[in-house]
């Protein structure tokens, strides 16, 4: 697909496309989506942000000498109230929370250990089968579920390999943002997005957090009316939004409840646990200090060479239109791009049991089409809040341009509500790809 035919892709022609995922998960999804009415686009992105966050800092892509990618997914499930965004979410996440529940159980035994060795003095400790001098047990956990500002930066720093910030309301995770003062949030997890040191110091912290190698995936539902919220405090100006996958289905409608719907014909949750439970158990390579050391999933020469000329394509793409929200949208998708080359690629290991091998180009290719779905949602995310943020004189307009129209019926049009040509003209620049689309030299389509 070339990119003029993305950028002017209709949000309500596109669909998830789940034929990029190995076979076994295409088949866990089309079986839930027929027998339990869970949308696919809901499940399919939930399923990849469990699978991100089992993979952790344990492997990492190299596209460019020295700069590594890491399996890093914000994304947020957006659907209009009982478009059924929850279960999907719960059910892609539960083999991660049952492995936190098992560490759960493990920590509180090592803890009532600790505080029993605690209570000994030095001296009797070793003769009661204690060490000498006890470190306290950290609970080892993936998952995350509306936590405090400080005690998400507490227990990422306990968690090298990774973690996921499961939130059902995504309302919850950015109105905490300036609970402390103005972008102190949003810089933090804009570290973590970029997989930068992220350091922490409160004064209700005895001592700050210091972070070397973050590794923090985020999920959510959210609602379309409460988009704009999340543009706010100047998210949608420095390029917060754009970190953000969008998982909209065109299909917003509430599923019916059917007393005659099938069971599951084999047993997908458990097929899931197995396929994601590979991944949970990658024991990580550390080094001598410690610190984890990515595995580098390496880049066959022609899967490169496919992934730059993609790239190079949009670039030249956003050059030519000129267009600032598209640009910063592509700036942010041509990264994960590579992300979800690595994340196929495990994806791939995890569902065969073969020996991992390099990136190919078949590989690209299909996370080129996982990308081109992420721009349309994110082009669709940018129009509903810019419609929030029209002006009385803007709406007008909008409302009366044609579906096509050339720059000067355009032009005509605005002066009729009291807009000046050189006001619609830029108008019509900053919100191509949001409410407009250039099908050729000045002539436009509506979105």
């Amino acid at each position: 697909m070339k990119e003029k035919d993305v950028i002017s892709k209709p949000l309500n022609a596109n669909s998830f496309p789940v034929d990029v995922l190995p076979d076994k998960l295409r088949k866990i999804i089309n079986e839930a989506h027929a027998t339990l009415g869970f949308p696919k686009d809901y499940l399919a992105g939930s399923m990849l942000t469990a699978m991100a966050a089992a993979v952790g800092n344990t492997h990492a892509v190299e596209h460019m000498d020295g700069w590594k990618e890491y399996v890093i997914l914000f994304v947020a499930l957006v659907g209009s109230p009982g478009s059924n965004k929850s279960h999907p979410l719960s059910f892609a996440m539960q083999p991660l929370i049952d492995f936190d529940a098992e560490q759960a159980a493990l920590h509180t035994e090592a803890l009532k250990r600790y505080n029993a060795a605690m209570e000994l003095p030095p001296k009797e400790r070793a003769t009661n089968g204690y060490d000498l001098n006890p470190a306290e047990p950290i609970r080892k956990r993936f998952t995350m579920q509306d936590v405090t500002p400080e005690a998400v930066h507490r227990i990422l720093s306990e968690n090298p390999r990774g973690l996921c910030l499961v939130s059902d309301e995504l309302a919850g995770w950015f109105k905490n943002f300036n609970r402390y003062n103005n972008g102190s949030e949003s810089e933090f997890w804009m570290s973590v997005f970029n997989h930068k040191v992220a350091m922490s110091d409160r004064k209700s912290s005895q001592s700050g957090v210091f972070i070397k190698n973050p590794f923090l995936c985020v999920i959510g539902t959210i609602q379309p009316k409460v988009l704009g919220e999340l543009a706010g405090n100047n998210r949608n100006a420095n390029g917060f939004m754009e970190r953000i996958l969008y998982v909209m289905p065109s299909d917003q409608k509430k599923v019916k409840w059917n007393r005659d719907r099938k069971a599951p014909s084999f047993g997908i949750a458990a097929e899931w646990r197995s396929i994601l439970g590979r991944l949970i158990d990658i024991a990580p390579k550390t080094t001598e200090h410690g610190d984890i050391e990515p595995e580098i999933v390496p880049f066959m020469p022609e899967a490169l060479d496919r992934l730059f000329s993609w790239q190079n394509e949009v670039t030249e793409r956003c050059n030519t239109d000129g267009s600032d929200t598209l640009t910063s949208i592509a700036s942010k998708l041509e990264i994960y791009a590579v992300r979800f080359c690595l994340l196929l690629a495990l994806a791939d290991w995890a569902c065969s049991g073969k020996k991992k091998k390099a990136v190919e180009v078949a590989t690209v290719e299909r996370a080129i089409r996982l990308t081109e779905y992420f721009r349309v949602t994110a082009a669709g995310v940018q129009g509903i809040v810019s419609e929030d943020s029209l002006t009385e004189i803007q709406a007008a307009v909008l409302s009366d341009l044609p579906d096509t129209f050339t720059t000067a019926e355009g032009v005509a049009i605005a002066a009729k509500n009291g807009m000046k040509e050189r006001t619609f003209k830029k108008f019509l620049s900053d919100r191509r790809g949001v409410f407009f689309t250039r099908d050729n030299h000045g002539i436009y389509s509506k979105i």
